[in-house]
């Protein structure tokens, strides 16, 4: 992960209008829809649970869904931690399956 908000400026949104990452309701669907392909896409939606950020789309989730989240979860220290774990977790799963597969 970048330190920071280092990452902002490789954000797929760095170039969207910032009023179309800050809409209500079914209209923000457009702007989840964004960060899908997004390679900071972890970074900012840590960013946004660490900092509690009320309004906007953030790391591909609507402030409701972050509400959710952090009151799921209240024992979370840091989400930058625990989602940065989760995603090395992830890759060296995806690579063991990988190399099993070339493998057989």
């Amino acid at each position: 992960m970048m330190t920071g908000t280092d990452w902002g400026r490789r954000g797929l949104c760095r170039t969207a209008d910032p009023d179309d990452l800050f809409v209500p309701g079914a209209t923000q669907n457009r702007a989840k829809a964004l960060c899908n392909g997004c390679v900071v896409r972890t970074e900012c939606l840590s960013y946004a649970l660490d900092q509690h950020i009320e309004y906007g789309v953030w790391g591909g989730m609507t402030e409701r869904e972050r509400r959710a989240l952090l009151r799921r979860r209240p024992t979370v220290v840091s989400w930058r931690r625990l989602l940065e774990t989760a995603r090395f977790e992830h890759e060296q799963r995806q690579s063991t399956a990988a190399a099993l597969s070339r493998t057989s």
